[in-house]
């Protein structure tokens, strides 16, 4: 009896939440999967059993197929960009400079930006026939030597090139993450490195990275969630493009476009599947963690 007194408060407290999550959420995840197995086509909804069979044809359909290796590209230029211009970001702001709290809401803006209004900000920079006057990205890396038409071109440049505003617009947040994991770290452990004669990039490397691994797993986990379900951004940019065509912009439209919704559902559920896969390890991982502290 006592010890229902203790958690029932805070049982009570927390219940409306833990209703809305399994309706809105864990419900309709329940929904989403029934009906990947129906044979739904159309306006008008059919409850016939089609078992796995739109998950066999999106196995051995080549446009998915090619929409699972535009995401690898996007993900891998998304994620490096982030981190590498979050991390280098973060070390800066960690030396300390003067005015960091506006530096640190100039960084972090682009993250309140919705991805449509990036998008279509991206859009006119990326693309260099925009208008008379007027000079997109392309134009200036032709200056340069680049590649001036990356957006047109049928190489991999063409979904590379849309992970640049996705990059930009999380860069801040890896900052944020990676700035605090920085500030966590003990100045001692680090000047009794100096003091046994490390270089700064030994300290860095044996010292603050090890500890650093929890907000880079953070980060890592994120954006990579992130990536897997964009598709505003990437609708914004180059609609109805098969060079920039991923997933999530495929069940789009397979099921608003085309009519298929339990293809469509048959997507998103491998989608889903997908991030639980690479989120499960790291909530494994950190709660595993937290009981050993």
């Amino acid at each position: 009896m006592r010890k229902a007194k203790r958690w029932l408060p805070g049982l009570l407290l927390v219940s409306p939440s833990l209703i809305a999550l399994g309706w809105f959420v864990y419900y309709f995840i329940g929904v989403n999967a029934q009906v990947s197995l129906s044979d739904w086509k159309g306006q008008a909804q059919t409850t016939g059993w089609a078992g796995f069979k739109w998950y066999q044809e999106l196995f051995a359909d080549e446009t998915f197929h090619n929409d699972i290796r535009n995401l690898l590209i996007f993900t891998l230029v998304f994620i490096g960009g982030s981190l590498l211009v979050g991390g280098v970001l973060a070390l800066l702001m960690d030396k300390g400079v003067r005015g960091e709290n506006v530096f640190r809401s100039i960084y972090l803006f682009p993250m309140a930006i919705s991805f449509i209004a990036t998008g279509i900000i991206w859009r006119w920079l990326l693309n260099s026939d925009t208008g008379a006057g007027t000079t997109g990205i392309n134009d200036l890396l032709g200056l340069v030597g680049g590649h001036s038409e990356w957006h047109k071109s049928d190489s991999d440049w063409a979904v590379a090139s849309i992970a640049l505003p996705a990059g930009w617009a999380l860069s801040g947040y890896v900052m944020a993450l990676f700035l605090a994991g920085l500030r966590s770290i003990p100045d001692e452990l680090r000047e009794a490195a100096r003091v046994d004669g490390a270089s700064e990039f030994r300290v860095y490397w044996h010292v603050v990275r090890p500890m650093m691994i929890p907000a880079i797993m953070s980060a890592l986990v994120i954006l990579v969630h992130i990536s897997m379900k964009t598709f505003d951004l990437i609708y914004a940019i180059a609609p109805l493009d098969p060079r920039t065509e991923t997933p999530a912009v495929y069940m789009y439209l397979t099921s608003f476009r085309g009519g298929f919704y339990a293809r469509g559902a048959a997507i998103a559920t491998m989608l889903f599947l997908a991030i639980t896969i690479v989120v499960a390890p790291y909530v494994w991982w950190a709660t595993k963690k937290e009981r050993i502290r």
